[in-house]
């Protein structure tokens, strides 16, 4: 794919099929990821990339922890509840998300079948948790380097017609995701992506969010120079 293809095309997949995703393609999207820049080239991130019954395990746990009431215990702090334009966002996208899915507003029972989707990592065949050392945990980079190749291996994934979504809900239960995916104590759990092929006919993968624009994101200084000079020429 052209890299502009890749970028503009991708979007979050949260249906999956069913079909495995053989390990030397995976192998591949990892490599791919592993390009990206990291401080000062530390690359501290580590990734445990889980099938089969482990992952279900992983599914099992987390979910039947977080029904119980079990506090969630991920290793990645939280920013709490969002607010503002922020707010309105995430309200934005979940309002397409329902409407494509067809959940209504007051039905609650579906509404929960959505998050408990979300607790089994949408049933994706693969997950693919990141974690960094924890030798550098308490400073912000560790997490900036591991958010750099999560966007790396989302972007290399799609590259080979695998789908994608970052999620948090399939790790609040860290000791869960620690147990069974073998993951040492001298690493930290940032964020697990759930991985496979796209289920062209699961409705909520045709949803595209909306994106800020260049001016609303964007501040350019000094460029009024540029204009002065080719005003002169």
């Amino acid at each position: 794919m052209h890299y502009d293809d890749v970028v503009l095309g991708r979007r979050s997949i949260r249906g999956f099929r069913p079909d495995p995703v053989p390990q030397a393609v995976l192998r591949e999207v990892i490599a791919l990821a592993m390009r990206a820049p990291s401080s000062l080239n530390t690359q501290p991130w580590n990734f445990y990339v889980l099938t089969g019954a482990p992952l279900d395990r992983i599914r099992a746990g987390n979910t039947e922890r977080n029904l119980a009431g079990v506090p969630a215990s991920r290793e990645s702090r939280s920013h709490g509840e969002y607010a503002g334009v922020h707010r309105e966002r995430q309200i934005e996208i979940a309002k397409q998300l329902f409407a494509a899915m067809g959940i209504e507003r007051h039905d609650a029972a579906a509404r929960q079948d959505w998050v408990l989707r979300g607790f089994r990592q949408f049933d994706a065949p693969v997950s693919v948790v990141i974690t960094y050392d924890r030798a550098i945990a308490g400073g912000d980079i560790g997490p900036f380097d591991c958010g750099g190749v999560a966007n790396a291996l989302v972007n290399a994934a799609w590259s080979r017609g695998l789908g994608c979504v970052i999620n948090s809900q399939g790790i609040m239960q860290s000791p869960v995701v620690r147990e069974h995916a073998g993951i040492p104590d001298d690493q930290v759990i940032m964020i697990c992506i759930a991985m496979g092929y796209p289920d062209d006919a699961f409705p909520a993968n045709a949803v595209v969010s909306r994106r800020k624009s260049v001016e609303e994101a964007a501040v350019f200084v000094g460029f009024e120079d540029e204009r002065a000079v080719a005003a002169q020429d």
